[in-house]
């Protein structure tokens, strides 16, 4: 499987602990925002059919956020296709912990 890529069956998982934990989260994290790397956005988007992508929030088993990103279809449907390198991806980096030195827009 390619870098970066989480199974069907883990992100299912992630979401599931964010739409029970989510209210609990928010209560003792401050979570603002999330850094994609390059390497995901050019790997989601590079099959033919993607003309959009969609992102989705989970926590794993230790209540880290994570976004779950996959390539969308004009139709609006989700591409997870294993077996045709359709993958959710998962190489984002929570704010805080990854946060620019200066945003006004969340810092200020």
């Amino acid at each position: 499987m390619e870098p970066n890529v989480i199974t069907l069956q883990q992100a299912q998982t992630w979401a599931q602990n964010w739409n029970v934990n989510k209210l609990k989260f928010f209560e003792t994290r401050d979570l603002k925002a999330f850094l994609i790397s390059e390497q995901v956005l050019q790997a989601v988007t590079a099959p033919q059919q993607v003309v959009d992508i969609r992102t989705y929030l989970g926590l794993d088993e230790q209540m880290n956020p994570h976004m779950m990103i996959v390539g969308v279809d004009a139709d609006g449907n989700d591409l997870i296709d294993y077996q045709n390198g359709l993958y959710i991806y998962n190489f984002t980096r929570p704010c805080p912990t990854y946060c620019p030195k200066s945003a006004p827009y969340i810092n200020g």
